[in-house]
């Protein structure tokens, strides 16, 4: 049975930093630009921030279907328990990382931080998670950009996993320290755990450390768009698949 309307819930963490809130909401604001006419789109958040994603998910329509979209670049605890707690039996779709959208995006902005092959060491500055899979979808994303930049990349992490920031970049400096070391946030947007990463790669000796992907201001970079369009549309797709189910039946995707 399809039955519209349709809602995409986007679920960011939520910051108390103005930036990193605007930053969010700025990709909210892209993506439904975007989506096919019709659809829904709503920020709500995890933690922190206002509206909290149970409460918007309770106040839908009875007649209205959604799909929950964590804005959130690996499935920890707040994917596999807290979301699915407040979706209940709405889908949730899978976290935005690992994914090559995300390589693209990093490897960019390493190229645009003056990276150089062969001179810089790198650093994968990410914010950690008590989950081994969060953390193994962070090593994922590591090995992938390895690959595409053609040197090694170094987990560093700023709570919960190890090593931490500080030990990465304090053991590519010792081992070679006539090269520099470039750390790339992986943290979706300003915040806490920017300025850490800042604070603790700088006073490790990294020479450079990157914006956040979604940066500071201007456009919101087409990648993260296209990936939460593309977690959406997928998890439609598969509420569609005979013999799934839904509280609220799937509408078609977008």
């Amino acid at each position: 049975m399809v039955k519209n309307p349709l809602t995409l819930v986007a679920v960011s963490h939520g910051t108390v930093d103005p930036v990193g809130q605007a930053r969010i909401a700025a990709l909210a604001r892209a993506v439904r630009q975007q989506i096919k006419a019709g659809v829904e789109v709503l920020l709500t958040h995890v933690d922190v921030q206002t509206p909290q994603v149970g409460e918007v998910l309770a106040g839908l329509p009875a007649d209205r279907s959604a799909v929950v979209v964590p804005v959130l670049l690996s499935g920890g605890y707040h994917v596999k328990v807290d979301l699915k707690r407040a979706a209940q039996d709405i889908p949730v779709a899978p976290a935005l990382g690992p994914d090559e959208l995300l390589v693209d995006l990093l490897a960019r902005r390493a190229v645009d931080a003056g990276f150089v092959r062969g001179h810089h060491q790198v650093v994968l500055g990410a914010a950690g998670s008590t989950d081994a899979g969060a953390v193994a979808d962070c090593r994922a994303v590591a090995y992938r950009l390895a690959e595409r930049l053609g040197t090694p990349v170094a987990e560093g992490y700023l709570s919960a996993a190890q090593p931490r920031v500080a030990a990465a970049v304090g053991t590519l400096r010792a081992r070679d320290p006539r090269r520099p070391v470039l750390v790339l946030s992986y943290l979706l947007a300003p915040g806490y755990f920017q300025s850490l990463l800042v604070s603790e790669a700088t006073a490790a000796g990294a020479e450079t450390t990157t914006i956040p992907l979604l940066g500071q201001a201007g456009p919101v970079p087409g990648e993260l768009v296209d990936l939460v369009l593309r977690r959406f549309r997928d998890t439609v797709d598969a509420c569609l698949t005979p013999g799934t189910t839904a509280r609220r039946p799937i509408a078609s995707p977008c």
